[in-house]
């Protein structure tokens, strides 16, 4: 999954380890990522944790996507900084799931990012497409 993701690869995000349920990623914060304060843009550290989230989840097998998510910003970082998202499973029950990760500038927490994921049915393999029903907005299915 990880060696398709174009937004990823782009950025330099690396995978450092993985296992059942787990995932550690990392990325230096380069000059574009910096926002108008002169600090990392929020939106690349919740990308780093989100990719982290992404990598342990599917760890599994079957084709899953994020449910939802949300981010918790501790401190600040800034160009140059090397950032290791550490992302582990907590449960997962049915076809969800619930994954903290914490994201690190050496010893210190930048942020604190939870992710709740769902596994896609009648997904073909390669495919993030679910075929097993076509849903129309503003209806609802009974799963």
């Amino acid at each position: 999954m990880l060696a398709k993701d174009e937004a990823s690869r782009g950025l330099g995000i690396e995978l450092l380890e993985h296992g059942p349920g787990t995932a550690t990623l990392r990325m230096t914060v380069t000059p574009a990522m910096v926002n108008g304060h002169r600090i990392t843009h929020g939106g690349y550290v919740f990308l780093l944790a989100d990719t982290a989230f992404a990598c342990a989840c599917n760890s599994h097998g079957p084709v899953t996507v994020a449910a939802g998510a949300d981010i918790t910003f501790v401190a600040p970082a800034y160009e140059g900084d090397v950032l290791v998202a550490t992302a582990e499973e907590r449960t997962r029950f049915g076809r969800s799931g619930i994954y903290d990760v914490s994201v690190r500038r050496g010893e210190e927490v930048i942020a604190e990012f939870r992710g709740r994921s769902r596994s896609l049915t009648g997904t073909a393999p390669g495919s993030t497409r679910d075929t097993t029903a076509h849903r129309t907005p503003g209806t609802t299915t009974k799963e």
